[in-house]
């Protein structure tokens, strides 16, 4: 094989290994150009390997990373990349992976601990399976768009929440923005004002002074003066305005404060001014003007009335030469003057006439052009007046005060106005407590009738009089004499009032003490005439019943039954008819008791009644007669079985009030005894049962009242009624016992 070449072959060959040179020398400069932009690039510039680390950097890459190049290559950008939340990186590496390249910015932190803000673009596999990464600092621009953002919110919270109106506005006077002041101040919405310009508020008279304006924003660039606004409403607004130009996005701002009230309040103080002129001359009161030294340098001619001197004669006098300078009062009240610069008093002032004059006066320093003021007004007779009106006004209230009745004073709605302590101790409540409030807050709701039929008479005829039940700041009720008196002075009227409680009480106690005196004055008579014959009934009823062979049993009982009835009847009015001597001994209260329910358990389980007793431990004994108080026991057992037809409970419980006295409490499960009836009960022949007579209750007060104790009722309709019996644990002698105790059999 011949292994050499032809000229034409030798040839070719040498032009391509001249080209392959040629290739080559551009590459090496292609590649020192690419070598230089790479190290001189502002951006850094990092090629990574797939694990993520640095293979390659720029002198700007370790400028950014503020590291060696030999420290840098080899770490992993991960370790810069503490402050990105992983799925955010996450987020970041799968569109890398999906798109090939990305862009994005990041938060890195350096070695040294610094954080800084770039901007990146990464291209995926650019070199032989490294991944290439363009990277720029862009804490400072971030820095400034920070500073901006807060620059604006700043601005338009001051812009919202001026008390100034804020407009912005072209080189047209057109609204490009206004703030809430803005709106507030035309009373129109933004969305309103933004549509419309200045021209369309300017006054008429103000037209040229804006356009004058105008001129002056644009060749200064600042502009201020005044503008009076006509709103829609027609009224009319004035502003003082400063006006800067190319302050926002090249627009106008207008910066405007609403001084309508000081221009009206400087039109007041002129015209006020002049107001003060003219009643400085018209003034009823004397006026003065006088200096440091007392000297007078104008007065008004009621001063000249006043201090008894012509006007041009007061002028040339000293104000201390009306007055007993040496008077203690007087020096006190200059001096006062003096260190406070006012003074409202009252002093005696001496006429050149010789004639004293009380005179009332307010002073004031340096109120007109540094003289003083002075107003007087001669209250001499007033005075007077009001000495003999206090001496009146003391005899009224010492009449009132220590009045024996109540007395109240009344204004408009028969408000009151005014309580006597009398009127305190009625409505046990105290003055401040009253007044102010309507009468009829104390009158009860089924009262209120009489009281306005009382009213309706007091203002016919101008007085009127009655009896009324009034309650009480505690609640309770009293029986009240209530004299009307209308107007005892314009606008007030009087009422009289007088308890009349224990006075009804005592009539009610004296009636019915007479009662109890005619009953048993009666019961002894009746018992009498009617036991005798009682005895031969019963005993002839007895023989005839053994002597007829028919059955006639029935009627026997019926008879028999009846006469006993007719016995028992007798035998309470006796116990009301025959005192006798009875024995206090001590004995315990709960067996008493519970030998009473034993007595009584049969007829409770007949009307399927439950008694349950419930006795404190440790109780004393008392002092009492046990027969007796078993009759009491039994006589409110039995009414509380009765009250209860189908059946219930009856509680029984006795425990210790206080170290005096112990308490019996029975209560039922009955329907009931309305309040108004309660107080009658223990009258002699009143009873809720149908075939009661009204003795039983009468006999158990009688006995609880001879062994010093008290009965006291609670009852609620149709949910049952408790009667408390307190006793004490100790009797008290009275006058008398030694001789004879009264026992009511």
């Amino acid at each position: 094989m011949n292994n050499s070449l032809s000229h034409r072959e030798e040839e070719d060959l040498m032009i391509n290994v001249r080209s392959l040179e040629e290739e080559n020398r551009r590459l090496r400069e292609q590649l020192c150009g690419y070598s230089i932009i790479f190290e001189r690039s502002l951006d850094a510039i990092v090629i990574f390997n797939k694990n993520g680390e640095f293979v390659e950097v720029n002198e700007a890459a370790c400028q950014l990373f503020e590291m060696d190049k030999g420290e840098l290559v080899g770490k992993s950008f991960t370790l810069f990349l503490d402050l990105v939340p992983p799925d955010i990186l996450a987020f970041q590496q799968s569109m890398l992976h999906k798109f090939g390249s990305f862009s994005d910015e990041l938060l890195i932190k350096l070695a040294n601990g610094k954080i800084k803000h770039i901007e990146f673009s990464m291209k995926k596999d650019a070199f032989n399976h490294f991944d290439l990464a363009i990277m720029r600092d862009i804490s400072a621009r971030k820095a400034l768009e920070r500073e901006r953002i807060i620059n604006e919110f700043l601005f338009k919270d001051v812009f919202n929440r001026a008390v100034d109106s804020i407009i912005i506005f072209d080189e047209f006077g057109r609204f490009i923005d206004v703030n809430p002041a803005f709106c507030m101040s035309l009373n129109l919405e933004k969305a309103k004002l933004l549509n419309l310009s200045f021209q369309q508020f300017v006054a008429p008279e103000c037209k040229d002074d804006f356009v004058q304006l105008l001129v002056e924003l644009k060749e200064k660039g600042t502009a201020k003066g005044e503008l009076s606004f006509i709103r829609f409403d027609g009224t009319v607004k004035m502003f003082e305005l400063t006006m800067t130009s190319n302050v926002y996005s090249g627009f106008y701002m207008a910066i405007m404060r609403d001084v309508t009230e000081k221009k009206n309040m400087e039109i007041k103080l002129q015209k006020s001014e002049e107001r003060f002129r003219a009643m400085f001359e018209q003034a009823h009161e004397a006026i003065l003007i006088w200096n440091d030294y007392g000297h007078i340098v104008n007065a008004n001619p009621a001063a000249s009335r006043t201090f008894e001197l012509p006007l041009n004669l007061l002028i040339r006098r000293n104000l201390l030469d009306f007055i007993d300078y040496r008077d203690e009062k007087a020096h006190h009240v200059f001096e006062l003057f003096r260190k406070t610069g006012e003074i409202r008093d009252e002093l005696t002032f001496h006429m050149p006439n010789g004639e004293d004059k009380q005179l009332e006066f307010t002073m004031k320093q340096g109120v007109i052009d540094g003289f003083h003021l002075a107003i007087f007004r001669n209250v001499t007779e007033r005075r007077k007046m009001e000495k003999e009106l206090q001496e009146s006004e003391q005899k009224f209230r010492s009449i009132f005060d220590h009045s024996m009745n109540g007395i109240l004073l009344w204004g408009e709605g028969y408000r009151i106005l005014d309580a006597n302590p009398i009127a305190c101790e009625i409505f046990q409540a105290t003055k401040q407590q009253l007044i102010h409030e309507p009468f009829v807050h104390w009158v009860p709701e089924k009262e209120q009738k009489v009281f306005y039929k009382l009213i309706k008479q007091c203002e016919q005829f101008g007085k009127a009089y009655a009896e009324m039940t009034l309650l009480t700041n505690k609640g309770e009720q009293r029986t009240v004499e209530i004299s009307l008196k209308r107007e005892i002075i314009p606008n007030v009227g009087m009422m009289m009032l007088r308890d009349v409680t224990e006075r009804k009480e005592l009539e009610w106690q004296l009636r019915k003490s007479d009662t109890l005196n005619v009953v048993g004055e009666l019961a002894a008579g009746i018992a009498h005439e009617i036991r005798n014959p009682m005895t031969a009934l019963k005993g002839f009823i007895q023989l005839l019943q053994g002597s007829i062979s028919e059955d006639y049993s029935m009627y026997f009982d019926v008879i028999m039954s009846e006469l006993k009835r007719i016995e028992s009847i007798i035998t309470e009015f006796l116990v009301l008819a025959k005192p006798q001597a009875i024995q206090y001994q001590q004995n315990d209260v709960c067996k008493i008791m519970k030998d009473t329910i034993d007595l009584i358990s049969a007829q409770a389980m007949m009307h399927n009644v439950q008694i349950i007793p419930d006795f404190a431990e440790d109780l004393p004994y008392i002092y009492c007669e046990p027969n007796q108080l078993k009759q009491v026991f039994i006589n409110i057992l039995k009414n509380a079985i009765e009250v209860m037809p189908k059946g219930g409970e009856i509680q029984v419980r006795i425990q210790r009030v206080d170290r005096q006295s112990i308490r019996v409490s029975v209560k039922d499960q009955g329907c009931g005894i309305p309040q108004d009836k309660i107080k009658k009960l223990g009258e002699p022949f009143y009873t809720t049962k149908e075939r009661g007579t009204g003795l039983g209750l009468m006999v158990s007060y009688k006995i609880i009242e001879e062994h010093q104790g008290k009965i006291d009722v609670e009852s609620e309709v149709g949910i049952g009624t408790t009667f408390h019996i307190t006793l004490p644990i100790e009797r008290t002698e009275k006058e008398g016992d030694h001789e004879a105790r009264i026992q009511c059999l």
